[in-house]
Order: C-alpha cells, then structure tokens, then sequence
C-alpha cells in the first residue's frame, strides 16, 4: 500500500513540475468538491446535490487554485531571496490585510449568486450582514495556517496545504 501512494505522490509532483497551474486548479476542485460532498451529508442531505457539488468544484478548479497558484508566486517576487521569521510575518500580515478580505468576500458573492442561485439583493444584504464575522472568524485562523505555509511548505506545496486545510476548514 505504501509504495502505491509512494507512486502516486511521485506522479503528482512531476505533474506540479510540468503542468503546475493545470495540477493545482485540478487538485483545488478535487479538494472543494470532496469538502462540499462532506458537508452535504454532515448536513443531513439524503441525495448528494450535484450541481452545488460541481459549482463548488468550479470554484476550486477556476478561481482558488489558480489564484492560489499566481499569489504564491507574486509573494516570491516580492521578498525574493528574503528568509527568516520577519519575512514569514511580513508575507502572512499581506496575504491577511490584502487576499483573505478579498477571497471571503468573492466566495460569499459566488455561493450566493451561482451556487444557489439568489438575487443580488439578497445576497448583497447577506454579505453585508455576515462579512464582518466571517472576516473576523478568518483572522482568527487562517494567520496561523499561512505562517505554516510560508514556513514549512516550498512553493509548489502551497496551494495544496491550503486548499487540503479549506476543504477541513
């Protein structure tokens, strides 16, 4: 069993080598759609909702990974050839002031709008009622997960560690 998932594994980070933005908007799909089918039955839903299933992999597949993909690269750049506790802080404190408030806003839009199909007033009052909680609930967790990310993980490892954290999130 072990060399199975030894292989596979292998396999995958020769895709990150070749393919890296294709394997991470795939494995960020996988990952939303495995947590949405998750949650769909933590929920109590006898039969699995598949086009909420498939919006949510969508999501996955052309925003998060993707974005994922190009915002680690673009904090490469800029604190290229910087190491240290100082640069880990200074990384997270972005990421933290300049792409949470960003994503939990879009995602709140795009479950709203696409996934179930609300008209934007109603999604625009919801937004505007739950964004300052979900804000403040992400900062709360998500500082600690990018400090790990930014610490331990090398950067074609870093959308997987947090999309495999988001979809347990």
């Amino acid at each position: 069993m072990a060399e199975i998932v030894s292989e596979a594994w292998q396999k995958y980070l020769k895709q990150l080598q070749l393919h890296p933005l294709r394997t991470k908007a795939i494995t960020a799909g996988v990952l939303v759609g495995c947590s949405d089918a998750i949650a769909q039955k933590i929920s109590g839903v006898k039969k699995l909702q598949l086009r909420r299933l498939f919006l949510m992999m969508l999501y996955g597949f052309a925003y998060s990974g993707p974005f994922g993909h190009f915002l680690h690269k673009l904090m490469d750049k800029i604190f290229k050839g910087k190491k240290g506790n100082d640069t880990v802080a200074k990384k997270v404190l972005l990421e933290q002031c300049t792409t949470s408030p960003w994503n939990n806003l879009f995602f709140m839009m795009y479950y709203g709008l696409v996934v179930e199909g609300r008209p934007w007033g109603l999604v625009k009052s919801k937004v505007r009622k739950d964004y300052p909680s979900v804000q403040l609930t992400a900062w709360k967790f998500w500082p600690i997960v990018g400090w790990v990310n930014y610490q331990y993980m090398p950067l074609q490892l870093r959308v997987l560690f947090h999309s495999f954290v988001a979809s347990c999130w």
